[in-house]
């Protein structure tokens, strides 16, 4: 049978074929990778079973559940309640989302389709150099700077707003918003980079077309970037929730440690990772309080976990979305 045109042959036994033993590399990276990936899985199984056994001590006495739910986290009394972590986690880490992602949004905004090319390079490297930036010094640049000057400010919000749900009464130095604001801070770098390597897919012909029928440059971004680029910020969002919910260290030093419930954004709260920062060495001693950290660690863990998850099923949702826009498009201009 005569060959198609434009189409090359390679006959059998020709010098041209790769000899089996040259194929071997290919084979070996295959392998390579395939092991590896299902290494990371197991090492993930274990950390999750392991986990779940050190802290069977604390879920003898309370179960998982009364372990979650439960309000009173007083070790010297062996009450072990998670509520109040879990509860200043979710709420520090709302804060960060909210103040976070628009800045991080507008910034890559700005970098891909506003900024001169002389002042990109360099914006771009000083916004990632806030991912360099020790978490420690963002905790400690946020008790001995923001929480003085903030404060102020934060009374008067907390008086005139007092209608509000969550806003009102005294405003406590370390509180729940000054731990959101430094979080929102330190999750920038991550959700404007993956958002800018969004940004910067977008085919220019999609945006030309829309200067091109009259659009204004916001109408041309409202149009044909965010549309383009939502499932991949949305991802880079739920990224940075992620990092928000696991912060340490800074979140440690600006919330206040106290583990109740606060009755408002100002009030001092406690999260997950900074009752196992604060309390893991005096716990060494006493077998249901190191359980009940671990535990801590396992919920954290599962919290994570959703937020990752959630991600992937947004961003193949937008996928799948854009997917289905693009095909009528493309019968209509076939």
């Amino acid at each position: 049978m005569a060959s198609a045109p434009g189409t090359v042959e390679t006959p059998r036994g020709s010098s041209l074929q790769r000899p089996r033993g040259g194929r071997l590399p290919d084979q070996l990276l295959k392998w390579g990778l395939t092991i590896l990936s299902i290494g990371v899985i197991v090492l993930i199984a274990y950390f999750f079973l392991r986990l779940i056994d050190e802290s069977r001590p604390v879920f003898a006495e309370t179960g998982f559940f009364g372990f979650v739910f439960d309000n009173a986290w007083v070790p010297s009394k062996n009450l072990y309640g998670a509520l109040p972590l879990v509860v200043g986690t979710l709420i520090t880490s709302a804060i960060a989302l909210v103040i976070g992602v628009p800045i991080a949004v507008a910034t890559a905004l700005f970098i891909t389709e506003l900024c001169p090319a002389r002042v990109k390079g360099p914006l771009t490297v000083l916004v990632e150099m806030l991912a360099a930036v020790p978490s420690v010094v963002y905790g400690l640049w946020g008790f001995f700077f923001l929480i003085p000057k903030l404060r102020p400010a934060e009374q008067w919000f907390s008086d005139t707003f007092s209608f509000l749900p969550f806003v009102g009464g005294t405003v406590s130095g370390p509180n729940y918003f000054i731990a959101g604001l430094i979080l929102a801070i330190m999750i920038i770098p991550i959700v404007s980079a993956i958002s800018r390597e969004v940004m910067a897919t977008v085919p220019s012909e999609n945006k030309e077309a829309a200067l091109a029928l009259g659009a204004t440059r916001w109408e041309m971004i409202r149009m044909a970037v965010l549309p383009y680029s939502r499932g991949g910020i949305t991802g880079g969002a739920m990224l940075g929730l992620g990092r928000a919910i696991g912060e340490t260290i800074a979140v440690t030093i600006v919330i206040g440690n106290a583990p109740v419930i606060g009755d408002t954004i100002f009030s001092q709260g406690y999260s997950l990772a900074a009752v196992i920062a604060n309390e893991f060495g005096e716990a060494a001693s006493d077998p249901v309080h190191r359980a009940a950290l671990i535990a801590a660690g396992l919920v954290l863990f599962l919290l994570t976990l959703f937020v990752n998850a959630g991600a992937r099923w947004l961003v193949t949702r937008a996928e799948r979305g854009q997917r289905a826009a693009r095909k009528p498009a493309a019968g209509m201009a076939g």
